[in-house]
């Protein structure tokens, strides 16, 4: 990520940012240092400039447990989830269900009844947010960062964060919960980390929090922290959304899928080219924007039937018509897994031949392992979708 800064810093890092006596600040008469580091003290890193310090915590408890369940192991094959109907329940953490999983990823929709009720902090995953529906900000010690429907909303590991939405819309929420640091493909980025000219989206498409939001209160303020399956409750003793400044490269942001560029050829791309993160060793996320087809006159403008030799493709479809499959819904899962080939259904070719531009909008996620149903995805799950590939 880029450098951003907001708020009030000192000159140099690791000295006394002082107070202003007008400030009423108790304690020492200086802000207090926060790194949030990744790779240890290797890689990319923020700094934060709290009123108090952030370890001020009253009291501890265990919180319960959030299991991923699998559903009981059956034939190798297709699988089509219909979620469009899933009931609202719960806030934006709680109302979580979980559909597809494996050690690296856990994908998860959300269609959340109420508003956040605790603040939430994922120890040891990063999040991506995909905002299907709804629109409103992402409140951490970062500051305000607002989103809008078809927005990614990326959270690092550790940031204690509530959702906000506004109440125009229901929210519809896709959760990817990353074992590994969520980055960018570093074929996009030149040797000195900036997007190469010609990747599918730059700098400008990235937007991190735009205001700085200073909560002053004295107060115990309990923070769910979930690590794995374990939730634990802090209760701090003050609101930990104190900070006064804070720069770096580790923060959340958005990146709004109808910004990204497509890449298109005289004949059908693969995958690749709608690449948008990729997690370390674990999975890749792809982007299926509105696009121009194919241009060579012979060209065949569906995907041509692939036998996925090492990795399991899900595809949640967004928004239009996805023109290489029938019957699948708006808020579908598809799941093609390893070791058996798919493509596109019967009559799609034919019907794609004078189409010049696809209107389709999906968010792929391919994992380098296998992936597991859930219980309450093999609930959901239609049998028949194994043979919609006959005549």
């Amino acid at each position: 990520m880029r450098y951003l800064s907001l708020g009030s810093v000192p000159k140099k890092r690791h000295i006394a940012h002082r107070t202003a006596p007008d400030q009423g600040h108790k304690g020492e008469g200086i802000f207090y240092e926060e790194v949030v580091s990744t790779h240890g003290f290797g890689r990319a890193y923020s700094i934060v400039y709290h009123r108090r310090p952030p370890t001020r915590v009253r009291h501890v408890e265990p919180a319960g447990a959030w299991p991923v369940e699998r559903a009981a192991e059956g034939p190798l094959r297709h699988h089509h989830l219909k979620t469009v109907n899933l009931s609202a329940k719960g806030d934006p953490i709680t109302g979580r269900v979980p559909f597809l999983t494996n050690a690296d990823v856990t994908l998860w929709r959300c269609r959340p009844a109420d508003a956040q009720a605790e603040l939430f902090r994922n120890a040891l995953a990063d999040e991506i947010v995909f905002v299907h529906k709804g629109r409103g900000r992402l409140l951490t010690h970062f500051g305000s960062l607002p989103f809008r429907p078809f927005d990614y909303v990326v959270i690092p590991r550790c940031t204690t964060y509530r959702f906000e939405f506004d109440p125009e819309a229901q929210p519809d929420l896709l959760v990817i919960e990353a074992a590994g640091l969520v980055g960018f493909p570093a074929r996009y980025l030149n040797p000195d980390g900036q997007f190469r000219l010609g990747a599918p989206f730059c700098e400008r498409d990235l937007h991190g929090p735009d205001d700085l939001v200073t909560i002053e209160r004295e107060d115990d303020v309990p923070v769910v922290i979930k690590d794995g399956s374990r939730l634990t409750r802090y209760v701090l003793a003050n609101h930990p959304f104190d900070a006064v400044g804070w720069d770096g490269c580790v923060y959340p942001f958005t990146f709004n899928a109808d910004d990204f560029e497509p890449i298109t050829g005289t004949v059908h791309q693969p995958p690749p080219i709608h690449q948008t993160f990729e997690a370390a060793g674990g999975f890749v996320v792809c982007t299926f924007a509105p696009r121009l087809l194919d241009t060579h006159p012979e060209a065949i403008k569906v995907p041509y039937a692939h036998s996925n030799v090492e990795s399991d493709e899900v595809l949640y479809y967004v928004r239009g018509n996805f023109g290489s499959r029938r019957g699948v819904e708006i808020g579908s899962f598809t799941l093609h897994p390893h070791g058996i080939p798919h493509g596109p259904h019967p009559g799609t070719i034919v019907a794609s031949k004078d189409v010049a531009r696809t209107d389709e909008l999906a968010v792929m996620v391919d994992t380098f392992r296998p992936l597991y149903l859930t219980k309450q995805a093999a609930e959901l799950d239609d049998p028949k979708y194994p043979y919609s590939w006959l005549e």
